[in-house]
């Protein structure tokens, strides 16, 4: 711990826990202590920790060649191409790789201007998109964004959920409307069905981008491959990364090929994207998610959590919602009290603002470690409830 408390930028909330290993669904400490991880590097550990088929493609690729810049083909992208390309999102028909989900963000923001000539941009209230500065000027937590203004212009916000309050936030200088389809950072939000279908049509009559960020909720988390599906909507252009390279940084922008093909060569690039390493695991965790029947589990062992939340006996929970394993539990108090709780427990979880606990386990757990879950943390609780009363 030295090093990272003397020498690495303090930008990073600490557990006092030192990870040192991990597989499938647990993680362990420099102690040996066992731990089930909800958290998975928010959201990035989808598949589990160390999933054999990332494992192996990973293995494989580092005996024949680790970074391939995009000026020349490459074998593994193309494998990984041909497997994005199956699973891409309805609508779209060319991808842009790269490392992070702010650097899908980014590609996506320069797309949308390129493409419509419009500086303009709606994002929405409690939305999140990445500190980047392009993506920061998306982002409406005011904590992010203050200390860093002037960012873009032309940013307006509109409140998540409510068809009606966006149309009010467009103007002739706007060019798109970004998304999420369950806010991941906002609180686990899931928005009225209607909602996403009223603003694909706003954005067709007005002739807007509307470009979904999935950096989080995308990939099968919530027990379809995107978030959308569960809505019926296509969009113009999808943010993806986090968990698409099983536990390997690297990003993907999906978009409409006339939108895509706006972008001129040397307008738009970078030196990691689409390198091999990453892409070989990729292809390892696309052939996790077609075949292994994950997406399923990730459906059913969602309801179980969520039901077995709804059936707890306390006035200290105002809601449970999300899809698949992308759940927030909505607390009437602020929660870092129940994440350590837990942590102190065996049970990694995390935070959603202040007030919600954040689940995000892998798509590969089991009913007995998803009940295990909900022992820790109901009685994690319990406990932080008690102490609370204690104290009024």
């Amino acid at each position: 711990m030295k090093y990272e408390d003397e020498f690495m930028a303090d930008t990073f909330w600490k557990r006092p826990v030192t990870l040192v290993r991990g597989k499938g669904t647990k993680v362990w400490d420099s102690t040996g202590k066992e731990y089930i991880d909800c958290g998975c590097g928010y959201g990035v550990a989808l598949l589990g920790h160390c999933h054999p088929r990332v494992v192996d493609a990973i293995r494989r690729q580092t005996e024949k060649i680790l970074t391939c810049h995009g000026s020349f083909y490459n074998d593994a992208r193309e494998e990984c191409l041909s497997k994005l390309a199956k699973i891409k999102p309805e609508g779209t028909d060319k991808v842009f790789l790269s490392n992070t989900g702010a650097e899908t963000v980014e590609t996506a923001i320069k797309l949308c201007r390129k493409y419509t000539k419009k500086r303009g941009i709606v994002a929405m209230v409690n939305g999140y998109h990445g500190k980047t500065m392009g993506a920061l000027s998306l982002t409406w937590a005011s904590k992010y964004r203050e200390p860093f203004m002037p960012l873009l212009s032309d940013v307006k916000f509109a409140p998540y959920g409510k068809a009606e309050k966006l149309e009010g936030a467009i103007d002739d200088n706007t060019g798109a409307v970004f998304v999420e389809p369950i806010q991941g950072e906002g609180g686990i939000n899931v928005p009225p069905h209607d909602y996403l279908r009223q603003v694909r049509e706003i954005c067709d009559n007005k002739g807007l981008i509307m470009v979904l960020d999935e950096v989080q909720s995308g990939f099968g988390r919530t027990g379809k491959i995107w978030a959308h599906q569960h809505f019926g909507i296509k969009p113009d252009i999808l943010c993806s990364s986090k968990a698409l390279g099983g536990g390997m940084p690297i990003g993907a922008t999906f978009a409409r090929a006339d939108i895509m093909d706006s972008l001129r060569r040397g307008e738009h690039s970078n030196t990691f994207g689409g390198n091999p390493l990453a892409c070989a695991a990729c292809t390892g965790a696309i052939d996790a998610i077609l075949e292994d029947g994950l997406v399923e589990n990730a459906a059913k062992m969602g309801e179980f959590i969520k039901k077995r939340f709804g059936e707890l006996d306390t006035k200290m929970i105002r809601e449970v919602r999300g899809l698949g394993l992308m759940i927030g539990i909505d607390m009437r108090f602020e929660i870092m009290d129940i994440i350590l709780e837990a942590l102190e427990k065996g049970v990694i979880v995390l935070e959603s603002g202040k007030t919600v606990v954040r689940l995000l386990p892998p798509l590969t757990i089991t009913e007995q470690e998803a009940e295990k879950v909900f022992q820790v943390v109901s009685d994690s609780i319990r406990t932080v409830e008690k102490k609370r009363t204690a104290g009024a």
